[in-house]
């Protein structure tokens, strides 16, 4: 998949639309109608994560950019066009249509969700875009809300999900399973004095964190999978012997695992919740939860 933020795209184009945070399986569906138009190369217009959408109060991105990029790949995408947020805010519909879909990509078709909102200030809708379109000459295909037990699939529902700690029905939604790539870094090396060693990794600003907790997880170290357990919180009981305040990060006890892996990215995927982080009497205490918890992923890895 190449980058045409820059340069446009000179080939006639079938567009897919939206800011793809999460590629669920809604959003896979709007993707899918740009793929399949014979003659037309599929082009995603989307926005980098470091947007700040004028709906959300805050960043809360559920993939990285990078991993956004790989499942876009992995799907076929030919080209992406992912300009900042700022550059197009200010532009009429009409705008949008003629400077981006039309001139920049050259759209012979265009796809977007039932939802779709685009132009200064949002203010115009999917329909909107249909008509504008049609009068030069795009096709329009206005994707319906996928719906899981009825419901629709949305980025709200699953990053609701996500705090809630209900990462296996956000998986369900996404259609894959909740991923952090991330930088090892450095730790105090406690787990290891207990023999269970682990990755300590921080989750990055703009990305949403989930419930804190353990999780059963899978790691993926140098093309390897490995079952894992991933605590995500501040680690209360280490708090309490050490006497401090500790800043939300994400620890994985690797299973089968030995290595130092410092500077490293780690792949760490979240499968299920299994407990509320909490503070324990002692250290022994927590030793022997930590070994409850890996027979427990162990055999939740195995099903």
């Amino acid at each position: 998949m190449t980058d045409i933020t820059a340069k446009g795209c000179r080939k006639k184009s079938a567009v897919a639309l939206g800011f793809f945070d999460g590629l669920h399986l809604g959003h896979i569906e709007v993707i899918k109608q740009a793929l399949v138009k014979p003659g037309l190369c599929s082009v995603i217009f989307t926005f980098n994560n470091k947007t700040m959408l004028p709906k959300f109060k805050e960043r809360e991105n559920i993939i990285s950019y990078d991993l956004k990029l790989e499942l876009l790949a992995r799907v076929g995408v030919d080209y992406i066009f992912a300009p900042d947020f700022a550059d197009m805010r200010d532009l009429s519909p009409a705008e949008f249509v003629d400077n981006i879909l039309t001139e920049k990509l050259n759209a012979g078709f265009v796809a977007c969700g039932y939802d779709f909102r685009f132009a200064k200030g949002g203010k115009a809708d999917a329909q909107q875009l249909a008509e504008l379109c049609v009068q030069r000459g795009i096709e329009v295909c206005i994707v319906p809300a996928v719906k899981i037990d009825g419901e629709p699939v949305s980025s709200t529902a699953i990053r609701k999900l996500i705090k809630d700690g209900n990462v296996s029905e956000a998986n369900r939604l996404l259609g894959y399973e909740l991923t952090y790539v991330l930088e090892v870094v450095e730790g105090k090396k406690n787990g290891r004095r207990m023999g269970f060693p682990t990755i300590n990794q921080i989750i990055p600003e703009g990305m949403i964190v989930p419930r804190f907790g353990v999780y059963k997880s899978w790691t993926q170290i140098r093309g390897r999978n490995y079952p894992s357990i991933t605590n995500i919180g501040v680690k209360p009981t280490i708090a309490l012997e050490e006497g401090e305040e500790r800043i939300p990060e994400m620890e994985t006890h690797i299973i089968g695992f030995s290595g130092d892996l410092y500077g490293l990215r780690a792949k760490v995927v979240l499968r299920e919740f299994m407990r509320e982080e909490r503070r324990f009497k002692s250290l022994d205490e927590l030793k022997n939860q930590l070994e409850a918890d890996k027979s427990a992923a162990l055999e939740i890895n195995n099903t």
